[in-house]
């Protein structure tokens, strides 16, 4: 996925109230813009941090600049909370994830479940429907190994159960997630920071909803899937053998 048009380079002043930033341009203007991650970003918010944004004209925007990267851990950093649905759709066109490029079509925000709406939804004439729920993912407190939740989710745990509902209906349910960065070699849900969603975690694994980590390269100029990486998940017996492993790009 490139960035058309091409992203502007800030340095990062301050992230605050979750949906805003200030940041300095090249040009030593100071701006306040949007911030399309409501979570913690933990470790993605140091002041003076190099960070990228899209700039937008209109007026039905009230902030022009929207921050979409940041510069961490020696790596580039996708913080758009919007991005991981495109990225995932791509990803399964391209075949990175099982076999879901074999569906013909893909449907996005599709209303299901108890007052929810999927991510997406495949469906073939010739195949079970399946149901993928995607989740950022940019989260890094040790080296090679992306977490999340990297703050309490009451509705990603809901986002589990529906889809465990779904898989007890007889549909396939994936629940997919997306990691804006390229320096993590594995993944694993952060029980200790939401004790909760590790618990519907584990009860959708049972009830046999399917699970997939996808790697992402990330630059100022593109975003790019790579592939999928492997699971860690303490505490969960058999993960692995819910989990099918494709090459990395």
């Amino acid at each position: 996925m490139l960035f058309n048009p091409p992203l502007v380079p800030a340095r990062l002043i301050a992230r605050y109230k979750r949906f805003l930033f200030d940041a300095e341009l090249e040009s030593g203007e100071i701006i306040t813009g949007s911030c399309p991650n409501t979570g913690s970003m933990q470790g993605l918010t140091a002041p003076g941090s190099r960070i990228w944004l899209s700039e937008h004209d209109g007026t039905k925007r009230k902030y022009r600049h929207v921050f979409e990267l940041i510069e961490a851990d020696g790596t580039t950093v996708g913080v758009n909370t919007a991005m991981p649905n495109r990225l995932a759709a791509e990803a399964i066109a391209l075949s990175q994830v099982s076999d879901l490029g074999d569906y013909t079509t893909v449907r996005r925000e599709q209303n299901y479940g108890r007052n929810s709406r999927i991510d997406l939804l495949l469906t073939d004439p010739l195949r079970t429907t399946t149901y993928v729920e995607v989740k950022n993912v940019h989260f890094m407190r040790q080296r090679g190994l992306a977490e999340f939740p990297d703050t309490v989710t009451a509705r990603g745990a809901k986002h589990l159960e529906e889809l465990g509902d779904m898989a007890e209906a007889g549909h396939r349910a994936v629940m997919l997630f997306v990691i804006q960065r390229h320096d993590c070699q594995r993944f694993r849900v952060c029980a200790d920071l939401d004790t909760a969603y590790a618990a519907a975690f584990g009860r959708a694994l049972k009830r046999g909803v399917e699970v997939y980590a996808l790697k992402c390269r990330v630059s100022p100029k593109e975003i790019t899937p790579t592939g999928l990486i492997p699971i860690d998940e303490p505490g969960i017996a058999a993960l692995n053998t819910s989990i099918k492993i494709s090459a990395e790009g």
